[in-house]
C-alpha cells in the first residue's frame, strides 16, 4: 500500500509516493517542467488559471502511477497541501470563474495597510491573520 502527496504551488505541482508502512519515498516528481505562468495584467498583480492546477495534478498523478510501476488500486491514501493565500471564485458547481489571485499578488497591499491603521495596531496583531505590516 502507498500514500500519495500532492504540493500545489504557484510554480510547480510536486507529488511524492510512498510506501504506507516503512515511510519510504518510491518517487517524487512535479508537473510541469518548467515552472507555471503568473499572469500579471497590471503592476503588482498575480493569478493562475485554476484548471491548470488539476492538468497537472492528473499528468503528475499518472506519471507517478507509471514511473513507479505500481496500481492505483494500491493508494490508500492522499494528502495535500497547497500555496497560501490563494482565492479561487467558483460557481455554484464549483467551476472557476475567473484565474487565481495568488499569495505574491500585491495588489491590496495599500489597502491593508489603510486597515491596519484605522483598527490600530494592537487589535490588528492580536486578531488578525496576517498582521504585519507590508510595503511595496
Amino acid at each position: 500500500m502507498y500514500y500519495i502527496g500532492f504540493d500545489i504551488g504557484s510554480s510547480s505541482v510536486k507529488v511524492a509516493l510512498v510506501d504506507a508502512l516503512s515511510g519510504n519515498k518510491i518517487i517524487a516528481l512535479h508537473e510541469p517542467h518548467q515552472e507555471m505562468a503568473i499572469t500579471a495584467l497590471q503592476s503588482d498583480w498575480a493569478e493562475q488559471d485554476p484548471n491548470s492546477w488539476w492538468e497537472y495534478v492528473c499528468k503528475a498523478t499518472k506519471r507517478v502511477i507509471r514511473e513507479a510501476n505500481v496500481s492505483a488500486k494500491e493508494i490508500s491514501g492522499i494528502g495535500i497541501s497547497y500555496q497560501m493565500h490563494g482565492l479561487v471564485v467558483v460557481d455554484k458547481a464549483g467551476v472557476p470563474l475567473r484565474d487565481s489571485i495568488i499569495w505574491c499578488d500585491s495588489r491590496a497591499v495599500n489597502i491593508g495597510n489603510k486597515a491596519f491603521e484605522d483598527l490600530g495596531e494592537e487589535k490588528c496583531a492580536s486578531n488578525l491573520l496576517n498582521s504585519r505590516r507590508h510595503t511595496n
